[in-house]
């Protein structure tokens, strides 16, 4: 496992390597970043975008936070990191395309599944519990239509449904709808499965997901 130490070892190797054979791109974004798609992805350490898609630097414009959730739009109260990335790049780097990927094994949705956190309201946990209830009507769902909630196919579906939500809630920010209904942006939704390195796609129209 990687320490800080393993960090910086890392770095000197990518400057004398992957930096000077890419010095001219990095000269280049130097001066400017023009990404086509934005990545909203998972904080978990086993599912690094750029890996996945094996993109190179300045090709997404990524935003990473537990349970890969976007918030509804809102205009009062808290902070808004998400919101903010989001905004910025749709209105500003005006990217084409925003994909959702969710993923296997995900810590985020077994927590909002099995209510891990749930009553933390002070202490630890407490941040973890208010992020986690974007998915309480997604949860109460697959508990309904599961008869083990806690066994692998609900949190399955408990991961596909963190992407859906997130896809409902992206459409609630006005600039992201104008844009989509407009043919100018377009949403996609993802799942990494971990343990096979399959990637998964959504078909909205369908309303599943199915390998790419």
């Amino acid at each position: 496992m990687a320490d800080f130490k393993a960090l910086i070892d890392g770095y000197r190797r990518f400057r004398q390597t992957g930096w000077s054979r890419e010095r001219e791109r990095w000269s280049e974004l130097a001066e400017r970043q023009n990404p086509k798609v934005m990545v909203i992805a998972c904080s978990d350490s086993r599912v690094d975008p750029t890996q996945i898609f094996d993109a190179n630097p300045g090709e997404m414009f990524v935003v990473r936070n537990v349970a890969n959730l976007v918030p509804p739009f809102e205009r009062g109260g808290g902070r808004h990191g998400v919101s903010a990335a989001l905004e910025f790049a749709v209105t500003q780097l005006e990217v084409e395309e925003v994909i959702v990927l969710g993923h296997g094994l995900c810590g985020g949705c077994a927590a909002a599944l099995t209510g891990q956190f749930e009553g933390a309201s002070h202490g630890e946990g407490r941040f973890i519990a208010h992020w986690i209830d974007l998915l309480d009507d997604a949860r109460d769902k697959v508990r309904r239509e599961y008869p083990d909630p806690l066994g692998s196919e609900a949190f399955r579906a408990m991961e596909m449904e963190s992407v859906l939500v997130s896809l409902r809630n992206l459409r609630t920010f006005p600039w992201v709808r104008e844009r989509e209904e407009a043919g100018r942006l377009k949403l996609h939704g993802a799942i990494f499965a971990i343990s096979d390195g399959i990637l998964h796609l959504l078909d909205e129209q369908q309303g599943r997901f199915a390998p790419a």
